[in-house]
């Protein structure tokens, strides 16, 4: 694991310990999944089924209750497309609002759009209706390059 997964691991330790939790062996082995699938926007259901495999002791509910937590605690997202399922994604410290994602409605692909694209948008609205704006979520359906071949 690269270096900075480390770092996000002995800095989710530090929150954990100061909530009052511990970074058990099974929260551990769940962090390292969601870690090792950044981007990918997993459901607890398909988590589960990933940590089970390095983890065959762990049970659904204890994704769930971490899951939960880790969402509580900021360090996950929840991120709805619309399908029914709730998926989630490390928050990035470093963007100021959440990025934007192209989802194919045939295969139900997620892609990541990088960078802001509506900061000067935002801006017209902010003026315009005096209105201050702290985050926002767009979300284009389409059909992803294989499915449109």
């Amino acid at each position: 694991m690269a270096d900075t997964s480390y770092d996000q691991i002995d800095k989710l330790k530090n929150i954990l310990k100061e909530k009052g939790y511990k970074l058990t062996p099974q929260r551990r082995a769940i962090v390292d999944m969601i870690l090792k699938n950044q981007g990918n926007h997993l459901t607890t259901e398909e988590l589960y089924n990933l940590v089970k495999k390095e983890c065959p002791e762990i049970g659904l509910a204890t994704v769930y209750r971490t899951v939960l937590l880790l969402e509580e605690m900021g360090i996950i997202t929840k991120l709805d497309l619309n399908d029914g399922c709730s998926r989630y994604e490390l928050v990035n410290e470093d963007e100021s609002h959440h990025h934007h994602h192209l989802i194919c409605t045939n295969c139900g692909k997620v892609i990541e759009v990088e960078g802001d694209l509506l900061e000067s948008l935002e801006n017209n609205i902010e003026f315009k209706y005096r209105f201050q704006i702290k985050d926002h979520s767009l979300k284009f359906y389409g059909l992803c390059s294989e499915c449109s071949e």
